[in-house]
């Protein structure tokens, strides 16, 4: 992503030679900095990266994803722009759907159990191939270019944090692509142009007027899923019933297909598990309240009634690491894994669990799995942790460096390693200076603390150079008496004029710790 944003903004004057262009949904000129490779290749990288942070792919009932998808398929062959549109279910209870810049989409398991018919399948995905097609998610990018790239903060369990499904979450390749809250306008051209590929598909409009009439009566009942779901990133309202109500008639297409006997006996098998998603939730929410004996009879009920689920044996596992018994979380981390081997979590918490069994081998294995999936601080700090605890510091080093990308704990945590590593060797890094006029009127060098550690015995030393960068003075080195906590400054009083060509650089300190 970095490459990509680099090349966007080093393609200067000439992009701008090509910066106009035509919406291919609604046809109206617009700007547009970013190509439709560039759209894909951003979709591309971001999707991967953003199932596994979303609780990752359902994979118990495969059939129900294919038949997905084709619904999908149908509403693309008619949409306005040939895109790779593709289309994953999430295991997630909370309903929502989303699309990425360059057609990569995604629907959760929750959204599914709530829907009808085919046909408000196809109003759902509709909505969300028009976002794709009609470059929305491009058009945010464009306006900000917030493109980012880093590791995932994960929540892991036994440090403190809740239970459930290991959602990740800070900054990430992409990250801000599952984030994008669409204006007022871009959901009203989605809905409207969304009906039109429903009636060229085949499907009944009428499906989407009673998809928003259900959508704002649970809005207005605060069903609290949908309000962190769907309803977070496109909100229903009133406006948009009357207006899929008057599209609806403008369309005709009453006598078109429902499909509701195909989607019911499509869903059968995730409608017959729901009482094992719900008592999963269920033992979840006990967790977090620590009611661990409530917790477990639920997650125990939840396999029983659902062996193949694998977030039902990870949970297991997650109850068991808590209650300290590792061996046992082992065993059912295993199982996860072997239903769904492809989930970074899984791994990530055996990793954790085999540090806490002493097997650094086999800990390093699985970390090392869960950072291939999907890179997270928590996964590169641990391993940082394990090769200096097998005497590797460079090995350490790379490891805590990555980990300390992410804004988080964890992140932090990992700057404090690092620092503790490097920064006696290395003050110049973690310890930078200003200059500027002091209250005496002289020349005065503040030394900001960058590292998260207290600092002491800080030397700093200082020479003026002439503009041919020739040294021009004596070095001279001045010693902060005090302790300068983390993201603080001490300030050295230097006596000398305010000139020019001052260079001070940080020659030692010690931590403080």
């Amino acid at each position: 992503m970095k490459f990509l944003l680099r090349n966007l903004l080093a393609a200067g004057l000439s992009t701008l030679l090509i910066a106009c262009g035509t919406n291919p949904v609604t046809g109206e000129s617009e700007l547009q900095l970013i190509s439709t490779n560039q759209e894909i290749q951003m979709g591309e990288q971001a999707y991967a990266p953003g199932r596994q942070m979303q609780g990752g792919d359902y994979v118990v009932d495969p059939a129900l994803g294919r038949y997905v998808q084709q619904v999908n398929d149908r509403l693309a062959r008619v949409s306005d722009r040939d895109l790779p549109y593709e289309i994953h279910i999430l295991n997630s209870s909370v309903p929502n759907a989303w699309a990425l810049p360059g057609g990569k989409m995604a629907i959760n398991r929750g959204l599914l159990t709530e829907l009808k018919s085919e046909a408000e399948l196809a109003a759902v995905l509709g909505h969300e191939v028009v976002h794709a097609a009609a470059r929305h998610g491009a058009r945010a990018q464009e306006r900000g270019l917030l493109l980012q790239s880093g590791v995932l903060a994960t929540a892991v369990v036994g440090g403190g944090t809740r239970f459930g499904d290991m959602m990740a979450g800070g900054a990430m390749v992409g990250a801000q692509l599952l984030n994008t809250r669409y204006g007022r306008d871009a959901e009203l051209q989605a809905d409207h142009y969304g009906m039109e590929y429903m009636v060229r598909a085949g499907y009944n409009p009428n499906a989407a007027v009673d998809l928003q009439q259900t959508f704002v009566r649970l809005s207005e009942g605060r069903k609290s899923s949908w309000l962190e779901g769907l309803f977070a990133s496109h909100p229903p309202s009133e406006e948009r019933v009357e207006r899929n109500k008057a599209n609806a008639r403008r369309l005709g297409g009453a006598d078109l297909d429902f499909g509701r006997e195909r989607y019911q006996q499509a869903i059968a098998g995730l409608k017959r598990d729901l009482p094992a998603y719900q008592a999963h939730d269920q033992a979840v929410a006990a967790a977090n309240e620590e009611k661990f004996d409530e917790a477990n009879t639920l997650a125990d009920r939840a396999i029983h009634l659902q062996p193949a689920e694998p977030k039902f044996h990870g949970l297991k596992g997650d109850l068991a690491f808590h209650a300290g018994n590792y061996r046992q979380a082992s065993s059912h981390y295993n199982k996860a894994i072997a239903l769904y081997p492809d989930y970074f979590a899984f791994h990530l918490r055996q990793g954790y669990t085999q540090m806490q069994l002493d097997n650094i081998d086999a800990a390093t294995r699985a970390l090392e799995r869960s950072n291939e999936i999907l890179p997270t601080a928590n996964a590169q700090k641990a391993l940082g942790d394990l090769a200096l605890k097998q005497g590797n510091e460079a090995r350490a080093v790379e490891y805590y460096s990555s980990a300390a990308r992410s804004d988080s704990a964890t992140g932090r945590e990992a700057l404090a390693a690092l620092a503790r590593l490097e920064l006696e060797d290395q003050p110049a890094k973690y310890l930078k200076t200003r200059h500027g006029e002091g209250r005496d009127g002289k020349l005065a060098i503040a030394v900001y603390n960058l590292s998260p550690l207290p600092v002491n015995n800080i030397v700093v030393a200082a020479a003026f150079f002439d503009a041919q960068g020739n040294q021009t003075s004596e070095v001279r080195r001045f010693e902060v008496k005090q302790t300068v906590e983390p993201e603080k400054y001490a300030v050295i009083n230097t006596g000398w004029d305010i000139a020019q060509g001052l260079r001070s650089e940080v020659e030692s300190a010690s931590l403080t710790e």
